[in-house]
Formats: structure tokens, sequence, C-alpha cells
């Protein structure tokens, strides 16, 4: 029931996103979906916490997590810019992932050995506790301007949708309740830079109506790496 849930709201929300225009044409701090300023995106009170860390057990994750600790960081932040942030992602993408990981459909040879390790209960648990913790940041020093347009405006001529629509206000999140939209504000540049690339060659096909590749394809090699730079500082 929970998947039915989540695949009617990932389809209303890409209607949505096209057959609106103003998610392209909105400001800075605003959620194009609800067309008004929304800052709760970067919040880490309690309640924001709670939502995003899904149905899992954070203290119980912790303990089940310490494997995963060795190359995503005790609280969920990498050192190696390869190796994505876990800290403050949503719990569900978390769990997606892993999932997706456990049935072959993303393949990684250390990821699909971890993932395959991991009951039902597991994986929700330590998607929770990385879910649970503060929430990735950037340095917010650098300027990217090609790929802030991108991500605020998109290029509709091109099919390029605005970033902002799915990952929310400077890539902080959407809704925690969806899983397919993560977190990206904050993430390492490199990893980021990889995954648009995997993207665009078709080596990661896991997104919704296969709507990454398709942005991914019509993005040059310097839109990329503007755009992994700009959210990489968020």
């Amino acid at each position: 029931m929970s998947h039915t849930k989540t695949n009617i709201a990932v389809g209303v929300t890409l209607v949505a996103l096209l057959t609106s225009t103003t998610g392209f044409t909105q400001g800075d701090n605003t959620n194009p979906l609800k067309g008004q300023v929304d800052v709760k995106g970067a919040d880490d009170n309690a309640e924001s916490i709670l939502l995003r860390s899904g149905p899992g057990n954070p203290a119980a994750g912790q303990e089940k997590s310490q494997l995963c600790q060795g190359c995503h960081g005790e609280y969920g932040n990498s050192t190696e810019p390869l190796i994505p942030k876990l800290a403050g992602q949503y719990g569900n993408y978390i769990a997606k992932e892993i999932r997706n990981y456990q049935t072959g459909i993303r393949s990684h040879q250390i990821m699909n050995a971890m993932a395959a390790t991991l009951a039902d209960d597991d994986v929700a648990d330590v998607a929770a506790y990385f879910a649970s913790q503060k929430k990735m940041k950037g340095e917010g020093s650098a300027e990217y301007e090609v790929g802030k347009h991108i991500f605020l405006h998109g290029d509709l001529p091109r099919m390029i949708l605005a970033c902002v629509n799915c990952h929310g206000v400077n890539g902080k999140g959407l809704d925690p309740k969806i899983s397919v939209f993560p977190v990206l504000g904050g993430q390492h540049k490199d990893y980021l830079r990889r995954q648009l690339m995997n993207w665009r060659s078709e080596d990661r096909t896991n997104s919704p109506a296969n709507i990454m590749n398709r942005i991914a394809n019509s993005l040059t090699d310097e839109e990329i790496d503007s755009l992994a730079g700009y959210l990489s500082e968020r």
C-alpha cells in the first residue's frame, strides 16, 4: 500500500512539473510546487528530523550501520569525494537505494554486497540513523552561475526541467515521504558530477520514468560540472 501511495505521489508531482510554468520563474527561496517561500527544507529541528527519518529506528540504526560508517562517515559525512554524504538525506530515499542495490537495479560491487546482508528492518533502521543526522551542508563560498540557472530555471526548449522542482529550495529536499527525490544540497561535487554522467550514459537508470536520464542527456560537460558545483556549495 505504501508503495502505491508513493507511486501516485510521484506521478502527480511529475505531471505538475510538466504542466506548470511557474516553477521556472520563482526566486531562490521559493518552493515552485507550493508557490511560496520555503526554508523548512534545511531545518534540523525535531519535527523535520522525525519526518525525514522514515519508519526506521535511528538508535538501532547507529549500531547496524557500523560497516556503512567506514565509508560514509560516523555521522554520514564522508571524506572521500566520490562516496556520497548521507547526513540528513531522506530515510525513504536511502532505503530505496539500498533496495535497488539488493535487487541489482543499481550496480556497485561494494554496495551490492553490503546491501545483500541487510534485512528489511535493518534497511529502515540504517536509513533512519543517517537521515536523523544534521543535514549535509556546503561551504557556500563559490559561485556557479550556469549551474544556478539550470537548477532554478532549467531550459525548457531543451526539455531540461528546473532541478528545484524535484529537489527543493537549495537542493535541500522537496518531500521526505517521496523516496525518489533526494536531498542534493551540500553533497560532494565529484559524486554529483559522477552521477550526472552516469545518468547521461545510462549506467544508472533508476529514476521515475527515466527523467534523470532524459535531463542529463541534454546537459553538456560544462553544465554538469557547474550544476554539481552549485549544489555542492548549498
